[in-house]
């Protein structure tokens, strides 16, 4: 099974969909290939380590067969793991009632999740938002979102990721951390062992969170270059995040919180057989 999207949805209007693949990068800013794009890295297990691109893709998949709880669960696992496209997600599924009752307030609260970093898309679709609440509404978004800053914001899901890249990194180059040389992996498929470049799967912007981050932050302040016209953002006093004109009061982060339950996942793909001349 092909977790990769293949799909158009229009019953979102999040324009993270266009590219929750994560794009490419200009010329000048030339990164590694992207891993979910290489069969064989997902069959290496590389998103076993990366909980937040596994579960992202999962959730589209199930996004695109209209099985909405399903996704719904899904993009609550990555956003456990400080995926912002994910909560994004989250945040326009509980703005269209899908896999879960229409909810314009808790959707809001997550849009606002979304933005901690300052990515252009979800601030503008946060803003959105805001101005459609009643006030009723805005009330109930900054106290339910206080709860969700808590287990799913920065302060504590960076941490518990950067404890899986970790674990993660150990455990797949043991005593070669950080060596680039002629380390070659070993891949079980239809056609034998296949063999990837180590410097593919150990790249550093994958497994140091530092580089990780900010691998991150290039991909998603502002998908594909797009110029992208916010307007005027409402200046709100007090103690929020902060990250950016948050309105939701400062929280102190849950680093205790269980993960959200999913459903099994499927197994990943497997590399194709090669084409014979």
């Amino acid at each position: 099974m092909d977790i990769r999207p293949r799909f158009r949805i229009t019953q979102l209007t999040l324009p993270l969909l266009l590219c929750l693949a994560v794009p490419a990068f200009a010329a000048e800013n030339v990164v590694p290939p992207e891993p979910i794009e290489d069969p064989l890295l997902i069959t290496a297990g590389f998103l076993d380590h990366h909980p937040d691109m596994k579960y992202r893709l999962l959730g589209i998949e199930a996004l695109g067969e209209k099985r909405y709880e399903d996704a719904m669960k899904y993009f609550r696992r990555a956003s456990f793991f400080a995926d912002k496209p994910s909560q994004g997600m989250v945040a326009e599924m509980y703005w269209n009632g899908q896999g879960v009752a229409r909810d314009p307030a808790m959707a809001y609260a997550w849009m606002d999740l979304a933005a901690e970093r300052g990515y252009v898309w979800f601030i503008k679709l946060r803003e959105r938002y805001w101005k459609e609440l009643t006030p009723a509404e805005r009330e109930r978004a900054v106290q339910e979102g206080q709860a969700i800053y808590a287990r799913f914001g920065d302060a504590a899901a960076k941490p518990r990721y950067e404890f899986q890249l970790r674990t993660g990194r150990r455990e797949m180059t043991g005593s070669r951390t950080g060596f680039r040389g002629n380390v070659q992996i070993q891949v079980p498929g239809p056609a034998g062992m296949q063999m990837i470049e180590g410097s593919k799967f150990y790249d550093d912007r994958y497994w140091d969170a530092k580089k990780y981050w900010a691998w991150q932050d290039r991909v998603w302040r502002n998908p594909n270059g797009v110029r992208i016209t916010i307007g005027e953002i409402e200046q709100i006093p007090g103690q929020g995040q902060g990250k950016p004109n948050s309105r939701i009061p400062e929280t102190a982060p849950d680093t205790a919180a269980q993960a959200p339950e999913v459903p099994e996942a499927p197994d990943p793909p497997k590399p194709a057989a090669p084409t014979r001349p």
